[in-house]
C-alpha cells in the first residue's frame, strides 16, 4: 500500500482517540464497534442489513493478513485446502443432524429448481461429502481438510453487535479424518497451532473449557460415543498440561469440545477457538477407509478452528490492542515523514523500497512534523528523513512505543523491520 496522506486524514477527534490509546488513558475498555469505525476498519449500513458489516480498506488488510497467516500455518502442519459452496440442499443438513438440532439458527430454505436449498450454518457437512467423494486407505490418514469459508447464522436482531455477533461469518475451519488411535495426537497438534497463533497475535487465553452436554439440550443421543469423545479430549488437555474447567451445556449437538475462551476489558468471555471430536457425522455420512486388513473402517472426525471466525478474531484484536496491532498485522506498518519538501523524493523512494520488500508503507508529507507524528501514533514505525538522512541514505526511526533510534542506513532499518514482520514478532525491535 503506497500513497500520500494529507493532513486532512488527521482530524482532531481522531488524534485525541489515538493519543488516548497510546498514552494508556484507556487501558481497560476498548469498544471495537466504536474504535473500528473511528479507525476506518469496518462499518455497517441499514441498506445492507443488520449483522452484515462491510470491511473498509484498512480492516480488509488486517483480515487478509490474518487469513494468510492461518493458511500458511495450516499448510506447514499438513493441511490441504478446499473450497465448498455456501449453499446446500436441505437433505444435506438432515443427514448431518443440523436440521433436527440446529434449525432455529438457520435461515429458511429457498425453493430452487424443485429442490430446497439453505445457506449453510457450518462447513462440516460439505467436508464430509468431500471426504466421501474418494476412496481412502489407512495410509492416507490423518487427512486434514481446511477452508476459510463463509457460513450463515439467523441471529436475532437483539444480539447482533459489531463484528462479534453477525449473520455472515468467515470461519477458519478444518476437519481431520483419522483413526481412533490418531485422535489424541491430532487434537493436541491443533491446540499447539492455537497457542502459536495466539502468541503471534499477542492474545492470552482467559481459560480452557471442556464443553460437555447438559440437561435438556438438543444433543445427538449416543451416550457411549459422547463418553468416549469426552475421555479423548480430557486426555488431550491433561497431556498438554493445561488447566481447564469442565462445563455442562456448552457442547456442540454432535459431541463435546475444547473451547479456548478469551475475555474483553470488562471480563466478558467468548469462545475464539475450538477442538471437537465427532463420532456422529462419520456414521451419518457412512464415511470409511480401507484398513490394513482390507476391510472398511469408520474414521473419526476432529473439528478444529484456530482463530474461529475472522470477524470475532479481529473484534478481539481491536479491543485487545486498541488499534495498535502487532507490526505484522498493522494496516500501515511504516510511515515515512520527510521534514521538508526537499526530502520528499527520498521519502518516496524509501516507501517504494518498502513496497518491494512486502511492507505496507505510506508517505505523510503535509502539515507540521509534530502533527504528522501524532497522526501516525498507531503505526509501528515512523521513518523521519531530514537533510542529513537524505544525503546519506539514512533514516531516524521512531517506534510506536516511544523509542527513538539513532540515524542508521535505510537498508539496515528495513531489513530489521522486514525480519520482525516475517517472523510475526510482537516486539517492535530486537
Amino acid at each position: 500500500m503506497l500513497f500520500s496522506r494529507s493532513s486532512g486524514a488527521g482530524a482532531p477527534e481522531l488524534r485525541r482517540v489515538v493519543t488516548r490509546l497510546i498514552t494508556g488513558e484507556e487501558t481497560t475498555m476498548h469498544d471495537h464497534r466504536k474504535l473500528g469505525r473511528e479507525l476506518g476498519l469496518f462499518d455497517t449500513d441499514p441498506l445492507i442489513g443488520a449483522g452484515l458489516p462491510y470491511w473498509l480498506p484498512d480492516g480488509a488488510v488486517v483480515r487478509h493478513t490474518l487469513e494468510e497467516y492461518i493458511r500458511e500455518a495450516e499448510r506447514r502442519a499438513g493441511y490441504r485446502h478446499v473450497y465448498s459452496p455456501v449453499l446446500g440442499k436441505r437433505e444435506l443438513y438432515e443427514i448431518s443432524g443440523h436440521w433436527a438440532h440446529y434449525r432455529d439458527d438457520m435461515f429458511p430454505p429457498m425453493d430452487l429448481g424443485g429442490e430446497q436449498v439453505v445457506l449453510r450454518p457450518s462447513l462440516c457437512p460439505h467436508h464430509a461429502v468431500i471426504y466421501r467423494s474418494r476412496s481412502h486407505s489407512y495410509r492416507e490418514l490423518p487427512l486434514r481438510l481446511a477452508e476459510l469459508g463463509g457460513m450463515y447464522r439467523s441471529e436475532l436482531s437483539g444480539v447482533l453487535g459489531g463484528l462479534t455477533r453477525v449473520r455472515a461469518i468467515q470461519l477458519n475451519d478444518a476437519h481431520i479424518f483419522c483413526t481412533l488411535e490418531q485422535v489424541a495426537d491430532e487434537a493436541s497438534a491443533a491446540l499447539e497451532l492455537i497457542r502459536n497463533a495466539y502468541a503471534a497475535m499477542g492474545i492470552r487465553p482467559a481459560r480452557y473449557r471442556l464443553s460437555l452436554a447438559g440437561e435438556g439440550g438438543k444433543y445427538v443421543a449416543a451416550p457411549e460415543k459422547w463418553q468416549r469423545a469426552a475421555e479423548l479430549l480430557t486426555e488431550v488437555l491433561e497431556r498438554s498440561g493445561l488447566e481447564y474447567e469442565a462445563v455442562e451445556g456448552e457442547a456442540a449437538f454432535y459431541g463435546p469440545k475444547i473451547d479456548v475462551q478469551v475475555a474483553d476489558g470488562a471480563g466478558r468471555e467468548s469462545t475464539l477457538s475450538t477442538v471437537q471430536v465427532d463420532f456422529h457425522q462419520p456414521e451419518q455420512f457412512d464415511l470409511h477407509y480401507i484398513g490394513a486388513d482390507g476391510a472398511k473402517h469408520r474414521p473419526v472426525m476432529v473439528h478444529r478452528s484456530i482463530i474461529g471466525s475472522a470477524e470475532r478474531a479481529v473484534a478481539h484484536l481491536i479491543e485487545l490492542h486498541g488499534g495498535a496491532f502487532p507490526a505484522w498485522l498493522a494496516p500501515t506498518q511504516l510511515v515515512v515523514l520527510p521534514i521538508s519538501d526537499a526530502e520528499l523524493p527520498q521519502a518516496e523512494r524509501l516507501a517504494q523500497q518498502c513496497l518491494e520488500l512486502g511492507l505496507r508503507a505510506e508517505v505523510s508529507a503535509h502539515g507540521s512534523l509534530g502533527a504528522r507524528i501524532r497522526d501516525a501514533r498507531l503505526v509501528p514505525y515512523q521513518a523521519i528523513i531530514g537533510a542529513k538522512e537524505a544525503a546519506e541514505d539514512q533514516v531516524s526511526l521512531r517506534l510506536r512505543d516511544g523509542q527513538r533510534l539513532d540515524p542508521q542506513p535505510a537498508a539496515e532499518a528495513l531489513s530489521q523491520i522486514t525480519d520482525l514482520v516475517a517472523n510475526r514478532s510482537t516486539a517492535l525491535w530486537s
